[in-house]
């Protein structure tokens, strides 16, 4: 039996999306001058993508969206910890999968028995992940994550000499690629950004000292890029694939902007659609007199006669109490202003002037008639980012995809 409010979740909308990024990178890339010095077979290929699905995929569903990139041509997916891996690998998904995750307090045999690929940020995950690696009797590849400013994990960027040398001569530890992570990438106002960049250029180029005169520039042109010949690097959020394409580098992560939605206050012209909506219905219609409250803490109080409509969806569910004043549903094609305190299970909608009834359906978050309340609106209205909004949406909500 499935509950009045439901998130619907086009999987079709998500792959055409991931489609969509790696085309617009494709006609980016070609666009490219090139290096007469090197010549046209150096030229820059298109970076890859690393989908992610962190966080049940941003709240659309992990297991149905991995499997639906895999469909759309996803070989690389990254998770926030060793379960989530374990979560896609249990519902059938093949592809690589990266853990971002720290690897200090976790069971590492999840790694193995998930065939995951782990983020080693810390000595100490270092010194553990090549022990379990010693006792499965295996190589394993790595992503080695730099701290280039956003000080949350990674090796430190100006500190590196110490503290890598042991990581790289680890015997069964092999390094798969070389990421970081911009801090403000969606703050056009901020020089982080632009320090980050070069921090992280350099910490490559000092890894490259480090690893020897025989092994291939981390940094050299894409078109090197092949089976063997060097670890790859990555570094680009939705932000800041949007924002400077010199750290696209030989992958991009999309989150946000392969779920439909960009990052704000960013544009873009790649085209994409929001793949998921939230939909009730009206389970009960009140008049209420002039003078009257409704609510919990009255803080509906009816300036004159109105109507509200119970829907049956609340903070339970993922909703902000911050909505009651500011935020609004669809019904009828029509916007009713949200009135009073968000409930754990309801909210009220003023409906005044419009003929509706129990059963009409509410939109909470997509698209009804010719209007749309999308995940961006309702993260300004409240004072908080899409991401929230989206990975909010309870578990008790049935996806419907």
């Amino acid at each position: 039996m499935v509950r009045p409010t439901v998130a619907r979740v086009d999987l079709t909308a998500i792959q055409r999306n991931y489609r969509n990024i790696a085309a617009h990178l494709a006609a980016e890339a070609a666009a490219r001058p090139f290096d007469d010095a090197r010549g046209r077979a150096d030229r820059a290929l298109a970076p890859g993508l690393i989908a992610v699905v962190k966080a049940n995929a941003y709240g659309h569903g992990a297991a149905q969206v991995a499997r639906a990139l895999e469909a759309a041509g996803a070989d690389l997916l990254a998770c926030a910890d060793i379960e989530e891996g374990a979560t896609l690998r249990a519902a059938g998904v093949r592809a690589e999968i990266l853990v971002f995750g720290a690897l200090s307090v976790s069971d590492l045999d999840g790694v193995f028995d998930g065939r995951l690929t782990p983020t080693i940020s810390t000595p100490g995950a270092a010194r553990a992940v090549q022990a379990a690696a010693a006792k499965y009797r295996q190589r394993l590849p790595y992503h080695l994550k730099i701290d280039t400013g956003m000080n949350r994990l990674g090796f430190r960027f100006d500190n590196l000499r110490r503290t890598l040398p042991g990581l790289l001569a680890s015997p069964n530890l092999e390094l798969a690629a070389v990421y970081t992570h911009f801090a403000t990438a969606d703050d056009p106002e901020s020089g982080l950004f632009e320090r980050q960049r070069l921090r992280f250029a350099r910490a490559l180029a000092e890894i490259d000292a480090m690893r020897g005169p025989g092994a291939p520039p981390l940094a050299a042109p894409a078109e090197s890029l092949r089976p063997g010949r060097r670890p790859y690097v990555h570094a680009c959020n939705s932000a800041a694939l949007l924002r400077d394409s010199r750290v696209w580098y030989d992958r991009v992560r999309p989150g946000l902007l392969m779920y439909g939605i960009v990052p704000p206050p960013m544009a873009s012209t790649i085209e994409i659609a929001p793949a998921i909506g939230v939909h009730s219905r009206i389970v009960a219609v009140k008049g209420v007199r002039e003078g009257e409250s409704a609510g919990y803490g009255a803080a509906f109080v009816a300036a004159s006669p109105a109507t509200i409509a119970i829907v049956p969806a609340g903070y339970a569910d993922g909703l902000d109490l911050r909505l009651g004043g500011r935020g609004a549903v669809l019904i009828r094609g029509r916007r009713a202003p949200i009135v009073g305190s968000v409930c754990m299970d309801m909210l009220a909608a003023d409906v005044t002037g419009l003929d509706v009834s129990p059963g009409d359906e509410v939109v909470i978050i997509g698209a009804q008639g010719s209007d749309r309340i999308d995940v961006r609106e309702i993260a300004a209205q409240i004072g908080t980012i899409p991401y929230e909004i989206l990975c909010r949406i309870g578990t008790r909500i049935e996806r419907v995809y």
